[in-house]
C-alpha cells in the first residue's frame, strides 16, 4: 500500500481563492484588509518567510506592510511600534516574525499585540479562547494541519487517537488542543519519549513537529494511519525534508503530507484566513 498525498499546495490555492473573494467583498464595502509584518534583524530564513507572507497577501487582495528593523532595535522601540499598529485602523492583523534578537523578550512582544489583531494566534488570550471553545485566532501551523485533515474527510475525530510528537507552544500544544476540540483522544510526546514507537503505533493520526530528521520511521506507524509532517530540515544533500522518513512511511500510512508542498504553504494560507477574519470582525 502506498499512502495518498495530502497536497498542501492544491488545498492552499483553493482556500486562498476563497480569501480573495472575501477580501474583494470587504474592499467593496470600503474596508481593505491590512496585515503588518515586522522583521527585526537579518535572519535569512525569516527574510524568506516574511517575503512569502507579504507576497501571499498581495496575491489575495490584502494590504500588507512590511517593516524591517535593525537587530539593534530595542525592546522598548519594538513595543512602541506595536502599540502604534494596535491603534491603526488600517491594520487588522499584526505579525512579529520570530525568532527575535536575544535582548528582546518574545513573550512580552507577543502579549503586547492586541488580541483582536493577533493573527499568528500566539497571544495568551488566543490560546485561552481555543481551550474553552470561544472565538479567537488559531495558531496558523496547527490550524493548517486541521484543514488538511478536514480535506480528507476527518473533521469530527471522535473515536480517533492522535499522537503529537513535539511540545512547543507554536505547534505542539495548540495542535493538541485543536485535536481535542475535534473530539480526538490525544497523546503528546517528544523525541525523547521512551519507546516512542509504542505510542505512535496506536495512533490513527500522527503529527510530527520536532525539527529532527527521521523522528518517525515506517516501523513506528500503524498501517493506514494519517501522517502530518510539520518538520522543516535539510538532508545530507541539502534538500528540504521533514521529520518523517517519507520514503519508508509512505509505504505504510494511508495518507501523508510531503515536505515541501505540505504543511508549509498551509501555514501562510491560514495567516491570510485569520487576517480576513480580523477585518470582517472589525467591519461587522
Amino acid at each position: 500500500m502506498t499512502a495518498q498525498l495530502i497536497d498542501g499546495n492544491a488545498l492552499s490555492q483553493q482556500i486562498r481563492a476563497e480569501v480573495a473573494q472575501r477580501a474583494a467583498a470587504l474592499t467593496a464595502r470600503g474596508v481593505k484588509p491590512g496585515l503588518a509584518v515586522i522583521l527585526v534583524g537579518d535572519n535569512p530564513a525569516s527574510q524568506v518567510y516574511v517575503r512569502n507572507k507579504v507576497k501571499a497577501c498581495e496575491d489575495s487582495g490584502l494590504h500588507s506592510v512590511l517593516e524591517k528593523y535593525d537587530a539593534a532595535m530595542t525592546e522598548a522601540e519594538l513595543l512602541a511600534r506595536i502599540d502604534a499598529l494596535n491603534r491603526d485602523p488600517a491594520i487588522h492583523g499584526i505579525l512579529v516574525q520570530l525568532p527575535l534578537p536575544k535582548h528582546i523578550d518574545d513573550h512580552k512582544v507577543i502579549e503586547a499585540i492586541s488580541p483582536a489583531k493577533d493573527v499568528d494566534g500566539f497571544h495568551v488570550s488566543s490560546a485561552g479562547a481555543l481551550m474553552v471553545g470561544e472565538v479567537g485566532f488559531k495558531a496558523c501551523t496547527p490550524y493548517g494541519c486541521m484543514k488538511m485533515l478536514e480535506s480528507i474527510g476527518m473533521k469530527d475525530l471522535r473515536g480517533k487517537h492522535a499522537v503529537v510528537i513535539g511540545r512547543s507552544n507554536i505547534v505542539g500544544k495548540p495542535m493538541a488542543m485543536m485535536l481535542l476540540a475535534a473530539n480526538a483522544t490525544v497523546t503528546v510526546c517528544h523525541s525523547g519519549t521512551a519507546d516512542l514507537g509504542a505510542m505512535t503505533r496506536q495512533a490513527d493520526i500522527v503529527v510530527a513537529a520536532v525539527g529532527k530528521r527521521n523522528v518517525l520511521t515506517a516501523d513506528m506507524v500503524r498501517p493506514g494511519a494519517v501522517v502530518i509532517d510539520v518538520g522543516m530540515n535539510r538532508n545530507d544533500a541539502g534538500k528540504l525534508c521533514g521529520d518523517v522518513d517519507f520514503d519508508g512511511v509512505k509505504e505504510v500510512a494511508g495518507w501523508i503530507t510531503p515536505v515541501p508542498g505540505g504543511v508549509g504553504p498551509m501555514t501562510i494560507t491560514m495567516l491570510l484566513v485569520n487576517t480576513i477574519e480580523a477585518a470582517e470582525r472589525c467591519a461587522a
